[in-house]
């Protein structure tokens, strides 16, 4: 296999992090929905952690990201 086969190989499974952070994200707001329209007093007390929580799903998506175009342009 050639260099640059191996490289757009590994830059394309590093890139399912990206999908397992959008799964992360809708369980995330799934969740909240759920619990927010089964008890919508105590939704408000909860949005930090919601928040929270998205910030770091994203964060682990776009490492994920970075990882790929590193392979792709820095390898």
């Amino acid at each position: 296999m050639e260099a640059e086969a191996a490289k757009f190989l590994g830059a394309g499974i590093a890139c399912f992090g990206m999908a397992g952070a959008a799964i992360g994200v809708s369980n995330i707001f799934g969740s909240f929905l759920s619990g927010a329209l089964r008890n919508p007093a105590a939704a408000a007390g909860q949005t930090g952690n919601l928040i929270f929580g998205f910030a770091v799903t994203e964060a682990l998506g776009i490492f994920s990201f970075l990882v790929a175009l590193l392979l792709l342009f820095a390898v």
